[in-house]
């Protein structure tokens, strides 16, 4: 088995396995009172997060990308969303923020994991807004 396919067999392990944590992690929210139309967010954030980003380039499983975060929002997320805005960047952070807090309750996660996520969101979310900022505006060559 070749490189590709090796990494193809383990995405849809992972996969597989995120259909699983989408459905606890859905059930997860109901449980705590809201929207629906919150918890479709959420999830689809998610789900965007997991299945897209997280296995983009390699097959990294849900609760290692507790760490990959800051270049989700801060870079891939802007350029690769069409829809990426400021909107959208502060409610994929709350939705990361929601899951791994539902990781770490499952002791999927470390406690200090989920700490050190939440700091890098509060530190971090002005300067990704800034340069969501820079992307979007023409004027500007370089937005990195």
């Amino acid at each position: 088995m070749d490189d590709y396919e090796h990494y193809e067999e383990d995405c849809k392990k992972i996969r597989q396995s995120n259909a699983c944590l989408l459905s606890d992690f859905e059930a997860w929210l109901k449980a705590s009172g809201l929207s629906e139309k919150t918890i479709n967010k959420h999830v689809s954030n998610i789900d965007f997060y997991i299945n897209d980003y997280l296995l983009y380039e390699d097959a990294i499983e849900a609760q290692d990308g507790v760490d990959a975060v800051e270049m989700f929002l801060g870079y891939w997320f802007i350029r690769k969303a069409m829809w990426a805005n400021q909107s959208s960047i502060r409610g994929n952070a709350a939705s990361l923020k929601k899951f791994y807090a539902f990781m770490q309750e499952r002791c999927l996660i470390d406690k200090e994991d989920l700490t050190e996520l939440k700091q890098t969101i509060k530190q971090e979310m002005p300067d990704w807004l800034v340069t969501l900022g820079r992307y979007d505006n023409l004027a500007v060559e370089d937005a990195w």
